[in-house]
């Protein structure tokens, strides 16, 4: 009998979603955005809403109350994100993610019972939300260091992209249903993230074991996290990626003042459009970002990679400006998608650069380090545009956040030329 011909090797897979932990963490992520983005979204409202019926305030001031609760949430982000990087480096990052969300789900339904009890003060959504920033201080850098364990190099571009669909996806249907689900009932919207927050733990944890590299076990901690600040300071490449979002998002940022244009600034037939409004305009940029990531899913931007992302931030700045000064809520709404477009293409470019160009021992404090910089753009963002909306009122703030993203821009575009010279995706690092 003649030996059988030896089988060909099976081949790789083609796709993220072929390997079954990145579906699971594909999920984890989805539902997390989902009920995350959500919660934001009514935790505004009702703080504004509080501001000024509860307690008597102007538009101004309780605009000034937005810029605090982001304040609140970036203390736990400045003080613990050396400490999620480390613990992102020395721990299983599946279970500190799974851990992150619990904690997260249980803000949630604190939130579901205080709304269904009428128990809602600006003390209680103060600590609330820093307890949700504290949470999202150690799910960030653990969950973003997974997908370079579970998907080989050659698809990290792709999978990237499809993560950003998640996030982009959830950032959009999020906010709109949290909306709907508020009209409905107010603490309808907290149960469901309550719930959606515990599936996305559920899949975390089925992610396989992810044992952290072997040398971060035996560096001191304290050690590890001035390794990982000096990694990011000494590599002007990840320091100019990385930067650039913290000073662009920081100035741009126009969703912090939202609650003020649904309450106070566009109508619909003569009324103003509310906490309807509200969901749908937080919808819009997760509209703009998700058709963009699908789009990037299929084909990647691969050539003058550098270049683009420049002009990314440069077109989301204009946007903003825009947005800042139409009435219109048509034009509006296209701005806001503008917004999420350019932002995504910005997002999907910076994030794969960084996970590229970056060994995975250090991965995790680098995640965190990138995680402080999102945190100083949105939650400093947040406290930007309510101190300046108290100096300049609302339109001011956004059209000076606006102007600020387009000069940003154009400094990083000199000041470090390694991000124009940015040709193509080329891993400096694998896995």
């Amino acid at each position: 009998m003649t030996e059988s011909a030896p089988l060909p090797p099976a081949a790789g897979p083609t796709s993220p979603f072929q390997i079954p932990d990145y579906r699971r963490f594909w999920v984890a992520r989805l539902f997390s955005v989902v009920a995350t983005s959500g919660m934001v979204v009514v935790l505004g409202y009702q703080l504004y809403d509080v501001a000024r019926g509860q307690y008597g305030m102007d538009i101004k001031q309780a605009a000034f109350m937005l810029g605090l609760v982001g304040l609140v949430q970036f203390i736990p982000q400045f003080l613990l994100t050396p400490v999620a990087g480390v613990v992102a480096d020395r721990f299983d990052r599946r279970l500190v993610t799974g851990l992150t969300m619990v904690l997260d789900c249980s803000v949630a339904f604190v939130l579901a019972v205080a709304t269904g009890f009428h128990a809602l003060s600006l003390p209680l959504l103060f600590a609330l939300a820093a307890a949700h920033g504290t949470a999202r201080v150690f799910i960030g850098p653990a969950l973003s260091s997974i997908a370079p364990n579970i998907v080989p190099a050659p698809l990290m571009p792709r999978a990237i992209a499809i993560n950003s669909m998640a996030w982009q996806i959830g950032s959009m249907a999020g906010p709109a249903l949290a909306g709907v689900l508020f009209a409905i009932y107010g603490a309808l919207p907290y149960a469901v993230s309550s719930a959606l927050l515990a599936i996305a733990a559920i899949g975390a944890f089925g992610i396989r074991r992810l044992p952290p590299p072997a040398e971060n076990s035996k560096a001191h901690p304290v050690r590890q996290i001035a390794d990982g600040f000096r990694f990011v300071w000494k590599d002007r490449f990840l320091l100019g990626c990385i930067t650039l979002d913290l000073f662009a998002v920081l100035l741009g940022g126009a969703t912090a003042l939202l609650p003020v244009y649904a309450r106070d600034v566009l109508t619909f037939d003569g009324q103003p459009i509310g906490s309807y409004g509200l969901g749908i305009m937080r919808a819009m940029p997760g509209l703009g970002a998700a058709l963009v990531a699908t789009a990037l899913s299929r084909r990647p931007v691969e050539r003058e990679v550098g270049t683009k992302m420049l002009l990314a931030v440069a077109v989301f700045g204009v946007g903003t400006i825009a947005f800042g000064l139409s009435r219109n809520l048509w034009l509006s709404l296209a701005m806001l998608v503008l917004i999420g477009a350019a932002d995504m293409v910005s997002v999907f470019i910076r994030s794969t650069l960084v996970q590229l160009h970056t060994p995975d021992a250090v991965r995790g404090r680098v995640s965190a380090i990138s995680g402080l910089a999102i945190s100083c753009s949105n939650e400093l963002g947040e406290m930007q545009s309510g101190v300046a909306a108290a100096l300049l009122g609302a339109t001011g703030a956004v059209v000076f956040g606006g102007v600020g993203a387009i000069v940003v821009t154009l400094a990083w575009a000199i000041g470090f030329p390694e991000l124009r010279r940015a040709r193509t995706f080329a891993a400096k690092y694998q896995s």
